[in-house]
């Protein structure tokens, strides 16, 4: 097949089978690349948005506790939890477009609001946390009902004596709490304790898209230099190249024929105008071997 095409449609073949093998090889190192890319960009603002959860929570156990403490006699206020405060305002966040498919859960072992209480998969995670107080952060993939998601988890320690207020003994726990959450959850917390971990999550089809979109956009801009270098090199090609060999191919086919007066030209110093030189000097000698017959004929002649 390959020999009934000329030299233009074999190089370009050439370069095409070099482009979809390339791609070919790197689509995967790529892919796996701006996943990882992804993964780190989507941990960053995780990370961040922990960071601003954590300081609504100092905020919440430092200054709107204390402000609070006397009306916790009489009607227990969740807006004096730390917890409570993180969630809401994480909620609020979540409003914005650019924070919509994040979620956020301070999976606790033992919570007082059964909202916050670890499932299977965090306990695990927490218990990570407590077996190794060096760790501080833990991220990957995990399955749940709804589908696959990415999370970011960071140890959740007890850090305020404040909090061990409403969680160290239940005789120490504002009544108002008791009365509404019982005395069976949230007790025996004590300092530096890690008790859960704060979690971000989001749908890891976010990751995976993200990635995607980058890889084809790396692709697209890849295959459109790649083409237009194959346009280009074609047109190098065919000028430097394909032309001055037809011209040769023509002006031999002329000489074999009897017409020496045509001329091969030399366009360029190289191959190809070595080969042009060669040619002329072919017909040259060609010329004079002609030149030489007709004289002997011409001697036997006479």
């Amino acid at each position: 097949m390959l020999k009934n095409l000329n030299l233009k449609q074999k190089f370009t073949i050439l370069l095409l089978v070099i482009l979809t093998f390339g791609l070919s090889l790197s689509g995967f190192a790529l892919s796996s690349l701006l996943r990882e890319n992804a993964k780190q960009d989507i941990s960053s603002t995780a990370l961040m948005l922990m960071q601003t959860m954590s300081s609504v929570r100092k905020y919440t156990s430092t200054q709107v506790n204390p402000e609070l403490a006397d009306k916790l006699v009489t009607e227990f206020l969740p807006q004096s939890v730390p917890a409570y405060s993180a969630r809401e305002v994480f909620e609020i966040l979540r409003k914005t477009p650019d924070y919509r498919d994040f979620f956020y859960k301070e999976a606790t072992l033992n919570p007082t609001n059964l909202r916050d209480k670890a499932d299977g998969f965090e306990t695990e995670v927490v218990e990570k946390f407590r077996n190794k107080p060096d760790l501080k952060e833990v991220s990957g993939f995990r399955s749940i009902p709804g589908g696959d998601i990415f999370y970011v988890a960071r140890p959740l320690p007890i850090s305020e004596e404040s909090c061990l207020k409403c969680h160290s003994v239940p005789e120490a726990a504002p009544q108002s709490m008791i009365t509404l959450y019982g005395t069976a959850n949230g007790f025996g917390w004590k300092l530096n304790e890690i008790v859960g971990a704060q979690i971000i999550s989001v749908p890891a089809n976010n990751v995976i898209n993200k990635a995607n979109q980058s890889s084809l956009l790396i692709v697209l801009i890849v295959s459109t230099i790649f083409i237009a270098t194959i346009l280009l090199v074609n047109f190098f090609l065919n000028r430097q190249v394909v032309m001055p060999l037809k011209r040769m191919t023509r002006i031999a086919e002329e000489v074999s024929t009897g017409h020496l007066e045509v001329e091969f030209e030399q366009m360029s110093n190289d191959e190809i105008g070595n080969l042009a030189r060669a040619f002329k000097r072919m017909q040259l000698s060609l010329e004079m071997a002609m030149k030489r017959i007709k004289r002997t004929h011409g001697s036997t002649g006479d």
